[in-house]
């Protein structure tokens, strides 16, 4: 049996396009039965696909504009947070050269407490990172949880596996 071009039709489901053999076509005695198709119906229901289809990507896409919102406002927060901390800044060579130069009783006293603050900064700085870096973990997770539980709710699971099994066993 040779397939032709033409023993083709596209089909789109939802959005997903593919191709398919044709129906068989039914033979004009039994096709004098059927009613012929109202088109004014198939447009209405066609309407009404278009609209669902409309419905559900609206809702999706309101969604992940809700998700990319809450995590700007996240970043922002970390970036307000951060301008308000005392800077740091990093020593160079000729600002300790010159704090050396100016202690005389204790010549490392001012250096160490420059240090020490800058040491005490990255360190809060390292906690809130980390701190953030839990949160997100945390947003995977419960993201994947909520991927994984609809597989998870299937009712193939409900018996217990030797009653699944034995079903299996006696199709």
């Amino acid at each position: 049996m040779e397939i032709n071009e033409e023993d083709w039709e596209l089909v789109n489901d939802d959005g997903f396009v593919y191709k398919r053999l044709k129906r068989p076509r039914l033979d004009s005695t039994s096709a004098s039965a059927v009613p012929p198709p109202d088109p004014a119906a198939e447009a209405k229901a066609r309407t009404e696909r278009k609209k669902k289809v409309l419905l559900k990507l609206k809702t999706k896409y309101q969604q992940e504009i809700h998700h990319w919102e809450h995590l700007s406002n996240t970043l922002k927060a970390l970036q307000d947070r951060m301008q308000n901390q005392p800077s740091s800044t990093v020593l160079s060579d000729q600002t300790v050269s010159v704090l050396l130069e100016n202690s005389s009783d204790s010549p490392f006293q001012d250096l160490t407490d420059t240090l020490l603050a800058q040491v005490e900064a990255q360190e809060a700085t390292i906690r809130e990172v980390s701190r953030l870096c839990d949160v997100a973990e945390a947003l995977c997770n419960a993201e994947e949880q909520r991927l994984k539980q609809p597989f998870f709710d299937l009712p193939i699971w409900d018996p217990s596996p030797g009653e699944l099994v034995t079903s299996l066993l006696e199709e």
